[in-house]
C-alpha cells in the first residue's frame, strides 16, 4: 500500500500518475495525517468495479438459492440446450 499526502498529489501529478500506473496499486491520499482520498489509474477502477458488480450477482443468486428459487443442475441446462438447437 502506498501512502502519500494530498500535496504530493498537487506537487507532483505526473510523478503520481506514472508510480500508481507502475505499481498498479492505488495510493491513499492524507491530508494533516488522516486519509482523505485514494488515487489509481482508470483501468484498475474499472477492473474493480467490475469484480464488486460479480460478487453482488453472485451474493444475488445465492440469496435466491437460499430463499428457495428453483436451481438447475449442468446437466438439465445441457439437455434445455440441446433441445432447443434441436427445435431449429
Amino acid at each position: 500500500m502506498m501512502i502519500r499526502s494530498a500535496t504530493s498529489l498537487r506537487n507532483d501529478y505526473d510523478g503520481m500518475v506514472r508510480l500508481s500506473k507502475e505499481k498498479q496499486e492505488p495510493i491513499y491520499l492524507t491530508r494533516n495525517g488522516e486519509g482523505e482520498m485514494v488515487f489509481l489509474p482508470i483501468d484498475l477502477w474499472e477492473k474493480r468495479e467490475a469484480e464488486l458488480s460479480l460478487l453482488a450477482e453472485l451474493l444475488r443468486r445465492e440469496q435466491n438459492r437460499l430463499a428457495g428459487s428453483k436451481t438447475y443442475s449442468a446437466e438439465e441446462i445441457r439437455a434445455d440446450v440441446e433441445e432447443l438447437l434441436r427445435e431449429d
